[in-house]
């Protein structure tokens, strides 16, 4: 069992002596008696914002976590955070903002929590950074905690068709090609989004959501359950009950956090095809909780681990789907009983993996939207690491979907998205070119912007299978194609991809796990005489973000526990 921190119940605090009366009348003027002073107070973390369809109906459901907690002898103290809306901000300045909002999540939740000495925690995020800021807080705190998603959106229809907001950005590209009007964009565009909840494909939010199931932060299901649905609320509402369970049999989340929970959960993540982006926060996760997690490891899972999910942005079905025929519950079930998932890991629920496994009803036969291990959609994962002389300390290849195994072509360079974006609908990016974006890593962003604007337009043209397209920056869990992202060190750190050159030969190799840049060391050398960085962003969040964050294989993290060698050799 993990260490546990010195939980003192504030009915203890409250009650222990006339000194603390002034407490106890700020507290009486938001509610408090007597009978509440007795009992434990247990943060409600809401990500609610009317920015976003992922968390719009979030402080709804919060008051089902409330009437939980009452019900079980807790009081509910609510309070909400911040949240950015990767969808919207996408293609424009404030995607610098997303990464980011991910630690001033976690900073924000740890405040509050630390601030007003709740004695646990249920926190509820809907959108990409939610889960991972809430997790990292949970850890950093290590008090009882339980982990909701809001819930994955139910698809859109246009023509007869499932469509969501990864179809808009490729109907963009369309659009740029000639393949679709105008009329028919809007059409799209109008039906990507039909109401609350994560994006519904296996992109960030429900990869985040699946992830911490699987680690055992959620109840079983959580992930799943749709956003607009009775079994969302009930999850919620029991939420509430088990993190006064966790508080009673003194289970922290340092009991659950185990190297064993985050192998099950970068497994759940390559059965079901899941994004880039989890590679990053599940190391942020882990350094958080103090596991011993390193991007390496990514790859021994790799190769462990088939791709059977056919969910979009590589296949036919999006997450709701999915939860029609067993959801997360029921692959994990698929995947334990296989022997690729570890049963005795603890879970929020007080019991083990195994021991939840027991009550959850097999995948149903006869749908095909999880392939049985015997007929993958890809015989390993579909989330590569790669080194090599243009990523030293790795960057992460999705290649679900993806048929191509080697790309060999010429690098055509971009200091900026923009930049990159206008070559593309310029038609100035051909078959066999290598589009590299640099300067916008954790710091040289700042922030570490998506580039699914980009990568969706490249798709929409029909130019996904044979353009690669390389980046210090990060891809949307709703990217397709030939993409390698986390390129580290990146270009505002000095490291290789700062030298390379429009006209240079890269290759990028799924098999040997390379990515070269045919470039001798000399030359090499040459360039890095020359090189000239732009200054870091020194005001604001941003500023502050730049000079503190870690580079990308190490989580992109912000604190200070020994991050330049953390379990990086």
């Amino acid at each position: 069992m993990a260490e546990k921190k010195d939980l003192r119940i504030n009915s203890k605090v409250y009650t222990e002596s006339n000194v603390k009366a002034p407490n106890r009348a700020m507290l009486r003027a938001v509610g408090f008696t007597d009978e509440k002073f007795q009992m434990p107070q247990i943060g409600v973390a809401s990500n609610w914002a009317e920015t976003t369809p992922c968390n719009i109906h979030l402080n709804d459901l919060a008051q089902f976590a409330k009437e939980g907690v009452s019900a079980s002898g807790g009081v509910p103290i609510q309070f909400n955070t911040i949240t950015v809306a990767d969808g919207i901000a996408m293609g424009t300045q404030g995607m610098r903002f997303s990464l980011p909002s991910r630690d001033i999540i976690a900073d924000s939740i740890e405040t509050m929590v630390g601030g007003q000495s709740l004695d646990a925690l249920v926190a509820i995020g809907g959108c990409d950074k939610n889960m991972p800021g809430c997790a990292i807080a949970m850890a950093n705190l290590n008090v009882p905690a339980v982990f909701v998603y809001g819930g994955t959106i139910s698809p859109g229809r246009h023509k007869g068709e499932d469509v969501d907001l990864v179809s808009v950005f490729e109907g963009v590209g369309k659009w740029n090609n000639g393949e679709i009007d105008d009329e028919e964009l809007k059409g799209i565009e109008c039906n990507g989004c039909p109401g609350p909840g994560g994006c519904g494909g296996m992109y960030t939010a429900n990869s985040m959501a699946a992830a911490l199931e699987a680690m055992g932060m959620s109840l079983p299901g959580s992930a799943s359950n749709p956003a607009v649905s009775k079994d969302k609320e009930q999850d919620v509402y029991e939420a509430g009950q088990a993190v006064l369970n966790l508080l009673e049999k003194d289970i922290y989340p340092k009991d659950i956090l185990t190297k064993e929970a985050f192998e099950n959960a970068i497994t759940v993540v390559y059965a079901l095809g899941g994004s880039t982006n989890a590679i990053l926060h599940l190391l942020a996760i882990a350094h958080a909780a103090e596991v011993e997690l390193s991007i390496d490891d990514f790859n021994v899972m790799q190769e462990k681990v088939p791709h059977l999910a056919d969910l979009k942005p590589s296949g036919k079905y999006v997450f709701q789907d999915l939860y029609n025929v067993g959801g997360v519950q029921g692959v994990m079930k698929y995947l334990y009983e296989n022997g690729l998932i570890h049963g005795d890991c603890l879970t929020v629920t007080g019991k083990t993996i195994a021991e939840n496994l027991e009550a959850v009803e097999h995948l149903k036969e006869g749908q095909d939207v999880v392939m049985p291990l015997d007929n993958p959609k890809r015989a390993d994962g579909p989330l590569i690491v790669l080194k090599g002389n243009l990523a030293p300390l790795g960057a992460v290849a999705k290649v679900s979907g993806v048929k191509v195994r080697r790309h060999e072509g010429t690098a055509k360079v971009f200091d900026t998205e923009q930049e990159a974006i206008d070559a593309v609908m310029a038609n100035d990016i051909v078959k066999g070119d290598v589009v590299i974006v640099r300067y916008v890593g954790p710091k040289g962003g700042p922030g570490m912007p998506e580039m699914l604007s980009l990568s969706s337009l490249i798709s929409g043209k029909g130019l996904g299978e044979d353009v690669a397209l390389l980046t210090d920056g990060r891809f949307s869990g709703g990217t397709r194609g030939l993409v390698v992202g986390h390129i580290a060190p990146e270009a505002q750190e000095g490291g290789p991809v700062a030298l390379v050159q429009t006209g240079d030969t890269v290759t990028i190799d799924q098999d040997t796990k390379e990515i070269t840049m045919h470039v001798s060391n000399e030359e090499m050398k040459a360039r890095a005489d020359k090189l000239e960085l732009p200054p870091l962003y020194k005001k604001g969040v941003l500023g502050k973000y730049a000079h503190i964050v870690s580079n990308s294989s190490l989580g992109a993290v912000t604190d200070f526990l020994n991050r330049d060698d953390l379990y990086q050799k």
